[in-house]
């Protein structure tokens, strides 16, 4: 029994030095900008101990389970299956963690159950990074492997979940036939005292292995407190990297991989008739009554530009960086910029969604993700199809990539052009396909060609601004980012200008946003409103006049604007507004990632973090009006995909 207590024990403690190690490299590898001190290094697994017990624990069951079976049954093969079984658990450890410390220093949250959501296209996911960094990366991956397995062998030593090895009297003495019989009743009796004696024991081994089952439990639980193990018991810094850098990456991924089908259940902040009356409140019933006519036709062709996260850190006119977007600047007094406008999310599978279906991004799942989700929304295409448009989709890169092929074609676009469209010559000349330089006049090539009247609408989402940032323009040759949103706005510029002297101008609605924004300069966080910031811009020979509607809205708000400038319904897009109409009298925004969420309106903006449940910025005045009605919106969001 102790021989089987101390390697339950190695075991469980193996896996917990692997957790604690790994925190100062995650700080380490992702600190930079973050004013870490030496107590911070201290702190950080003083207060992830909690979850890495929980993890530890989850991990170290099955062991418990086959340890506490031998004492009574003798298990075949019983090492090697425990080779196995640690082999396994240690290559999926090390591909966790270090995919955790690599990803964050792009998206900034720990993993979860996002990750899932981009497993089955792993070409585009390398598309963001070297081959150097992915051989890098595979290295650690394999150097953790072997250590934690060299670990769990050794903390199990050589004996493991053996029976307990029997001692058998000699057989075959030949003095045995005429032993005495008081030799053999004595014989006897001790025989049966020591079987009693061996049940005994392997009875209070068993209580034993139970009990040390109730400690296993009580760590999985988290503790014997009212509330179970979960992410936010770690947090406890008002740095949000410290509270990041103590979550169990292994323990966030499977625990939002558990909350990830039951929609419904998500984010159940209120009962149902006070979430109904906070969500009322908002008024985003929006109908298109007296709304300011920006056009001066009602059926204009309508050209979507979706900018591959051109953030408002790239506007000079919404307090970004001035030098990076001159050609933009310039048409934003050419047309109608929207000045208060926020990003739904920060990735393109959900920006894509809520821009086009007027749908709002969710915390812990991509609704492009789900076919039988995203073919019940409405979208622009659609409701231009059924009033007489043409409709297509262009891409430079994999459709294909996070379903969004699937999606399009189920919301009404009636072509999607993607990489495999172009010349198989040019279909890298970025690593997420084809180059904006190229998409552009590819562009040009499709609107310029349309000259049979029907009225025609083209989404384009454009790629180059993405990790790795590698474009063919060296404008800003020290700062790669600034560099590729220059290119894109280069791009943009030049297009513009080639499409105003065409025919095709004169009727042309072009409305230009981003799919999101991103974390720059890199010491910019989520609590800063700049993060969500985006600009919208209205232009084109369709256009009535310049001017700028500074009313706070989200990107999901463009379909009921657009459909309601064109007379056309908009009931359909529950979540979508009309910015323009009277009825807009709540002007408000709400931005999503993975574990939080950050609400806008006239009073000012709170940030939110779902995990631990705490207020992370609240300005300039606190508001439980504004929280309120920020969980209000996501439980709403979530129920109605759950209805879906």
């Amino acid at each position: 029994m102790r021989q089987r207590l101390l390697i339950l024990f190695r075991i469980f403690l193996a896996f917990v030095v692997v957790f604690v190690a790994m925190k100062p490299v995650f700080m380490l590898y992702n600190g930079a900008g973050h004013g870490l001190t030496w107590t911070d290094w201290l702190a950080v697994p003083a207060h992830g101990l909690t979850l890495d017990l929980t993890t530890a624990a989850y991990l170290t069951a099955l062991p418990w389970l086959a340890l506490t079976i031998s004492l009574w049954i003798r298990i075949p093969w019983a090492r090697q299956m425990f080779t196995a079984y640690a082999a396994v658990v240690s290559i999926l450890l090390a591909f966790i963690l270090i995919g955790d410390t690599c990803l964050y220093s792009f998206w900034n949250f720990k993993l979860d159950a996002t990750v899932f959501t981009y497993l089955d296209s792993p070409g585009d996911i390398t598309a963001s990074i070297s081959l150097g960094y992915l051989l890098a990366s595979l290295s650690a991956v394999i150097l953790l492997a072997g250590l934690t397995f060299w670990l769990l062998r050794h903390a199990a030593g050589l004996k493991t979940f053996g029976a307990i090895k029997k001692t058998n009297t000699p057989t075959g003495n030949p003095s045995a036939a005429t032993e005495n019989p008081v030799t053999a009743t004595v014989k006897t009796e001790t025989a049966h005292r020591e079987t009693g004696f061996r049940l005994i024991k392997k009875l209070t081994a068993t209580i034993v292995f139970l009990l040390a089952g109730g400690l296993l439990f009580l760590a999985i639980r988290g503790g014997v407190g009212k509330s179970t193990a979960n992410v936010g018991k770690v947090y406890y810094s008002s740095n949000q990297f410290l509270n990041h850098a103590a979550v169990n990456p292994a323990f966030s991924l499977f625990y939002s991989a558990g909350k990830m089908e039951d929609f419904a259940s998500q984010c159940d902040f209120f009962p149902e008739h006070e979430r109904a009356r906070t969500f009322a409140s908002m008024q985003y019933d929006t109908t298109s009554v007296a709304c300011d006519t920006l056009l001066r036709t009602r059926r204009p062709n309508v050209l979507v530009i979706i900018m591959e996260g051109f953030g408002g850190m790239f506007v000079e006119s919404l307090g970004g960086r001035p030098d990076i977007a001159p050609n933009f600047e310039r048409l934003l007094t050419e047309g109608v910029f929207f000045t208060n406008c926020y990003a739904n999310s920060f990735r393109t599978d959900r920006g894509v969604v809520s821009t086009l279906s007027g749908y709002p991004a969710l915390t812990t799942t991509s609704v492009m993700k789900l076919p039988d989700k995203s073919r019940t929304l409405p979208s622009i295409a659609s409701s231009l199809a059924t009033a007489g448009y043409r409709t297509d989709f262009l891409y430079g890169g994999d459709v294909n990539f996070t379903n969004m092929n699937s999606y399009l074609l189920a919301t009404g676009y009636q072509r999607v052009y993607g990489d495999t469209d172009f010349p198989a010559d040019v279909r890298r000349t970025h690593d997420w396909g084809v180059t904006d330089r190229i998409t552009f006049d590819r562009l040009f090539e499709m609107v310029t060609s349309r000259r049979d009247g029907k009225p025609w609408h083209t989404a384009f989402l454009t790629l180059a601004s993405h990790e790795p940032w590698k474009v063919p323009y060296n404008r800003i040759p020290t700062d790669e980012k600034a560099n590729a949103m220059a290119y894109l706005d280069d791009c943009l510029g030049r297009f513009v200008e080639r499409l105003r002297h065409t025919p095709q101008w004169h009727d042309l609605l072009l409305v230009c946003l981003p799919d999101h924004g991103i974390l720059y300069p890199d010491t910019l966080t989520e609590v800063h409103p700049l993060r969500n910031h985006i600009p919208m811009l209205w232009l084109g020979g369709a256009v009535k006049a310049p001017r700028r509607i500074d009313k706070i809205c989200n990107q999901s708000d463009l379909p009921a604007t657009l459909l309601g400038q064109l007379g056309l319904p908009h009931g359909q897009f529950r979540f979508s507004r009309d910015v323009t109409s009277q009825t807009y009298r709540y002007p408000c925004a709400i931005s999503v990632w993975g574990s939080g969420m950050a609400f806008y309106d006239e009073s000012g903006f709170t940030v939110f973090d779902l995990n631990s449940g705490q207020t992370l910025a609240d300005k300039p005045q606190p508001s439980a009006q504004r929280l309120d009605r920020a969980k209000a919106f996501l439980q709403t969001s979530f129920d109605d995909l759950g209805a879906r």
